[in-house]
């Protein structure tokens, strides 16, 4: 059997998507006896520019392109693929299914990728891609997807195998239980990125509504905002050494979503940290929202203006509420969102694609 495995991953640890799923499973990797090799396409200084603002430098993409096939003609073929994605974003995909086709590979996809091409504003574009992630689905052996939205993509376009694998939190980073017993004092935060701070941005009406005043704090962390939102607004950087604790000055945490076809197929991470973290949760229904948010028992579901005053403001004056939910959602992480769980059963498919290739 060869058992090692290569994972092509979008970025290197930075980057969230590949941290999280596909670096975060390598410990229960190699305690399967698989060995791993990774090739991450774009590297962490792409990110830092790139939430900075400073934009895609053409130069730098075109060489990372050129690093990555350079790497699949000349080193030793393994025993199974681990792709996070795509080879190559707007790269056919005839090119990649001929350098995938001699050895097995599972797909990754942790946001509705097909979209970029699917609904292109170009319909030369739509034309000559629009189809390419179907493709990669029908040739994988296995796609792992992280909602049920993308789940039912793989399907329709022929996958052999596919299995719904949230992104989810290693239990051992939160500690989860009660949170702020003050009834005066109350914070409702957001976790993110740059690119999903208009998310916020788009919200920033009502919320100044509610969170003004004596003790009152709305707290975003990694956004960029040229300048706070409103008063009582604080930016804090992102650190992945700190953000577990950084969440717990949290009462509440937040995710708004437009309903869209590329939010439909976000998959929910944030909430499932605040989960963790033994937080509340307010969140627009769409998507995977809909199933990790079990409205009124771990948080709420709101969509209109008047249905997200109605949630924070119960959250806001009922700390039992606040106590009782954050413990339900802690318990739906352990039973379901958690690394202790998806880990085993990732390492158990690898493993087994890996061998059957013997």
């Amino acid at each position: 059997m060869n058992s090692r495995v290569l994972i092509l991953s979008r970025y290197e640890p930075l980057g969230s998507s590949s941290r999280l799923r596909e670096f975060s499973y390598i410990p229960w990797l190699t305690a399967r006896g698989l060995s791993v090799d990774i090739q991450s396409l774009l590297p962490d200084s792409y990110v830092e520019r790139l939430y900075s603002g400073g934009g895609r430098r053409a130069f730098d993409v075109l060489r990372s392109y050129t690093r990555r096939l350079g790497y699949l003609l000349t080193h030793r073929r393994p025993g199974v693929i681990w792709l996070e994605k795509e080879l190559w974003p707007y790269v056919p995909a005839s090119l990649e299914a001929a350098l995938l086709s001699s050895v097995p590979y599972v797909l990754d996809v942790d946001d509705a990728v097909f979209h970029n091409y699917d609904q292109h504003r170009s319909a030369l574009v739509k034309r000559f891609l629009g189809h390419k992630i179907d493709r990669l689905f029908r040739g994988a052996a296995l796609v792992t997807a992280g909602n049920t939205y993308l789940a039912r993509r793989a399907l329709r376009a022929g996958a052999p195998w596919v299995e719904t694998v949230p992104t989810v939190v290693d239990l051992n980073d939160y500690a989860g239980g009660p949170q702020n017993t003050s009834a005066r004092d109350f914070t409702v935060g957001w976790v993110g990125s740059p690119p999903t701070q208009r998310h916020v941005q788009a919200m920033s009406g009502i919320l100044s509504e509610l969170l003004t005043g004596d003790g009152v704090r709305f707290i975003t962390i990694g956004t960029r905002f040229k300048s706070r939102l409103f008063t009582g607004h604080e930016e804090q950087p992102w650190r992945r050494e700190t953000e577990a604790h950084q969440l717990s000055q949290f009462d509440v945490g937040i995710m708004p979503l437009p309903d869209e076809p590329w939010e439909r197929g976000k998959c929910g991470y944030k909430l499932i940290q605040y989960m963790a973290a033994g937080l509340p949760v307010v969140a627009s229904p769409v998507g995977v929202n809909k199933e990790i948010v079990k409205h009124g028992e771990n948080g709420f579901l709101a969509d209109t203006r008047h249905e997200w005053r109605t949630a924070l403001s119960a959250l806001k004056n009922d700390v039992e509420l606040r106590r009782r939910m954050g413990a339900a959602g802690r318990r739906a992480v352990q039973r379901q969102y958690s690394l202790q769980v998806t880990g085993p059963r990732v390492a158990a498919w690898l493993a087994e694609i890996a061998a059957a290739r013997q």
